[in-house]
């Protein structure tokens, strides 16, 4: 099924105005937080461009983020759960909390969300669950491109306040690069300190000592 604006144009037809996209980006890092997007796409919405943040370039996506965010008949949100909040309450949880507040930041509030994965726990609206929604729904991929690029953004930032780690290469992801600068670093400020890579970098003996 490619990307397209029938899920919203059905849910308007059932009455439910407006209709808001939401996805999320940053649930596997070790570093960083996790943000979440909503976006409200006006009616009939078409894109000749627009799809799943995963199948764009970075390019790509910077143009799709610039074109998207400067649109006057588009409302968009995006709000964020920090690593200290991930370590205390899990990933899951906190992915959640950062869904929920985009949500909240929208005016005015949506009356159905379509988001990107499984149900979400005591949503403040009806929602739709769409697995792999990024690729069928233009609100949950247009909320996808603004959280990813956002959270790639904000780690280039990162890479100059925490350097040494090379946060503009990896974003924060587990890669061999970021893997190596943990073991010679440790970890900095914005690590997820319950993510076991972490942990280990910590305490890399198994009876909890360090070298």
């Amino acid at each position: 099924m490619s990307c397209s604006f029938q899920n919203e144009s059905l849910l308007h037809a059932q009455g439910f105005h407006p209709v808001a996209g939401i996805d999320e980006a940053g649930r596997g890092p070790l570093a960083g937080p996790v943000l979440a997007a909503a976006v409200i796409l006006p009616p009939e919405f078409s894109h000749p461009v627009l799809r799943d943040s995963k199948q764009l370039t970075a390019r790509q996506r910077d143009r799709l983020y610039e074109e998207l965010t400067a649109r006057t008949d588009i409302r968009w949100a995006i709000a964020a759960a920090e690593p200290e909040e991930i370590d205390r309450i899990n990933i899951l949880r906190a992915t959640h909390e950062a869904m929920r507040r985009a949500y909240l930041a929208l005016s005015p509030a949506p009356a159905h969300a379509l988001i990107d994965g499984l149900p979400v726990p005591d949503f403040p609206c009806p929602h739709t669950a769409l697995v792999r929604g990024d690729q069928k729904s233009f609100s949950i991929a247009a909320a996808s491109i603004l959280a990813k690029v956002a959270r790639d953004r904000l780690m280039q930032e990162m890479d100059g306040v925490h350097p040494g780690y090379e946060f503009s290469r990896h974003k924060g992801y587990g890669t061999a690069l970021h893997l190596e600068r943990l073991r010679v670093h440790g970890p900095s400020p914005i690590h997820r300190r319950s993510f076991l890579p972490v942990q280990q970098a910590v305490f890399p003996f198994a009876d909890g000592t360090q070298a």
